[in-house]
């Protein structure tokens, strides 16, 4: 976007020689912060949908502090812009802005002002000067002036702005929450939603949002992903960081993936800022926030909720305050993995009803109004509608993808019952940000690495190594097996899929085949972890039936040995054995 004063299709003074459609009226969408751009991006096709009567331009402002990434976002989207600076030459019938810090253009037209967030929850640095302003409110002039309108979704925030700035009397618009409403109807995807970010059934999603600035949970705790998920398995829980757009474009895409690089690579789903935290809130099962707006979302939504921050700049009084209280609280440097099962255990439905309710009144209603009011603004009839009514509609499916997980820290725990049948329960967890805990009686820590891990300090000192591809036939599985220890002398076990089933070659040169008992697929990881903990408790894998657990999963292998051992029982490198049911014997190795 050049900055000469060139012709401005389809606005401008000279215009009409170069344009197509007839227009009748023009709207400007200031683009001034991602955040504010990506919310008008949700609204504004709603508004003027199938009009073409309307022509629709974005004004680029680069005065803010968080201007990175608006261009970009922009072009992506082919939307026709212009410079800020030639706003005057447009003429616009009304200005409409979610960012409330723009300086518009001496005019007549009205300025709509949406808010990016919930209400008017929060006190932010003042860019024209040294101290702090209520979120939300416009610059003094625009009221002077009576030029703007300011879109409120409670009663309660109609006057909380006229306490705050007497001006705004009569200039509050309640219209609802457009985007709360979506979240709503969207509940209805959830399993879509799940399903797109790679979480499954027996997952459950721990979401980590945290607004901007000194005070947010990003700053006062950011390894928080990284302790999540080196304390929770990787079989029953994943990890999703939502941050605030302004820490994207305050500090850069490159120095926050930098930052979480040993959390993306145990599987973190870190999502985009303009795109997938509405799906991936819907999705979650437990929400780990602060005074952002996206924590009152999930309260609102019925989520349960912890705080890990709230910063000073909230503002008492407004429903996002009283999530203060109401919500519990997450200590970072004690034990994760019980303070999460016990907030989703003591979670109640409508725990956070009254909060709700503070902050949107009448859901469900916020698009039809504001498209009227636009309309108003504009001083133009509505297009006729159709039959049936638009109604908030469910997001897309999202895109964000997390890096595949390719070594982990593997707990292994063996019991046997009185009748002689074995269990073992495993538990994973990302070598990247894992450690291995204490052994004990029939409990034992290893590393499993895939053969594509890309640290080869990982999968050289693995004693568990996975083909996760699967081999086509026994035979070709068998070959590869043996390469396996030919590169990785020091690896213990080696597994890879064929079909229904799971070859296990052992530092003794026997595979073992590993069969579930009901007809299901096998888990190559859970079998292999399965085997090398047997080997460990001294138990001889041939002919055993074991029941094995995994995540909440629970399923019972068949082991079966496919060559005949070709030295005596006791081999080297394997711990003594004994067939299932005998009495203990060493279990050290």
């Amino acid at each position: 976007m050049e900055s000469d004063r060139r012709v401005l299709v389809p606005v401008g003074p000279d215009a009409p020689r170069w344009r197509t459609f007839r227009t009748e009226r023009t709207l400007v969408v200031a683009a001034r912060t991602v955040t504010s751009l990506v919310r008008l991006l949700d609204v504004v096709p709603e508004i003027v949908h199938d009009d073409g009567r309307v022509a629709v331009v974005f004004a680029y402002d680069p005065s803010s502090a968080f201007n990175d990434g608006v261009l970009e976002l922009l072009r992506s989207l082919r939307c026709r812009t212009i410079p800020w600076d030639q706003l005057g030459d447009v003429a616009p019938d009304l200005l409409i802005s979610a960012s409330e810090n723009i300086g518009a253009p001496e005019g007549t037209y009205p300025v709509l002002v949406l808010p990016h967030g919930v209400g008017f929850q929060k006190l932010v640095p003042d860019s024209a000067g040294f101290g702090t302003r209520l979120s939300g409110l416009v610059a003094d002039e625009l009221l002077r002036r009576r030029r703007a309108w300011l879109a409120v979704s409670h009663p309660d925030q109609e006057r909380q702005l006229a306490a705050a700035r007497p001006d705004t009397a009569g200039r509050t618009v309640l219209i609802g929450d457009p985007c709360f409403d979506r979240l709503r109807a969207s509940t209805h995807w959830r399993q879509r939603y799940r399903s797109a970010l790679g979480v499954r059934p027996e997952q459950r999603l721990i979401m980590v949002t945290s607004t901007w600035g000194s005070e947010s949970l990003i700053a006062s705790t950011p390894d928080l992903p990284h302790r999540l998920l080196s304390q929770l398995p990787v079989d029953e829980a994943r990890v999703a960081l939502v941050l605030h757009p302004n820490v994207w474009s305050g500090h850069g895409a490159w120095q926050i993936r930098a930052m979480q690089r040993s959390a993306m690579e145990a599987g973190l789903l870190l999502i985009d800022p303009t795109d997938g935290w509405q799906q991936t809130l819907t999705a979650a099962d437990l929400v780990i926030g602060d005074n952002g707006s996206v924590t009152l979302y999930a309260a609102a939504l019925d989520k349960p909720v912890l705080l890990a921050a709230f910063g000073s700049e909230a503002v008492p009084g407004t429903a996002g305050f009283a999530l203060r209280s109401a919500a519990g609280w997450l200590d970072a440097d004690a034990p994760l993995e019980a303070q999460v099962q016990e907030a989703e255990e003591k979670h109640r439905a409508g725990q956070f009803a009254a909060i709700g309710e503070r902050a949107f009144a009448e859901p469900g209603v916020a698009m039809p109004r504001l498209r009227r009011l636009v309309y108003d603004l504009l001083d133009l009839a509505p297009p006729k509608e159709p039959a049936r009514e638009r109604g908030a509609r469910a997001f897309g499916p999202p895109t964000a993808k997390a890096e595949r997980l390719t070594a982990t820290l593997v707990e292994t725990s063996v019991q046997e019952g009185p009748d002689g049948r074995l269990r073992v329960e495993v538990r994973r967890f990302p070598a990247s940000v894992g450690r291995e805990g204490q052994e004990g009686e029939g409990r034992y820590w290893h590393l499993a690495c895939d053969l594509d891990e890309p640290d080869t300090r990982l999968s050289e000192g693995a004693s568990v190594l996975l083909h996760t591809s699967p081999a086509v036939t026994p035979d070709g599985a068998a070959d590869l097996l043996h390469r396996t220890f030919a590169d990785f002398p020091g690896v213990r076990v080696a597994a890879a899929a064929v079909g229904g089933l799971c070859l296990l070659r052992l530092k003794d040169q026997r595979i073992v085949a590993a069969r579930p008992a009901d007809g299901s697929s096998p888990d190559l990881a859970a079998a292999a972890a399965a085997v090398y903990g047997l080997l460990r408790y001294g138990v001889e894998p041939d002919g055993a039936r074991v029941a094995v657990r995994h995540g909440r999963r629970w399923q019972e292998l068949s082991l079966t040995l496919r060559t005949t051992p070709p030295s005596p029982v006791n081999r080297p490198g394997v711990p003594g054995r004994r067939r299932p049911g005998d009495s203990p014997a060493s279990r050290t190795g």
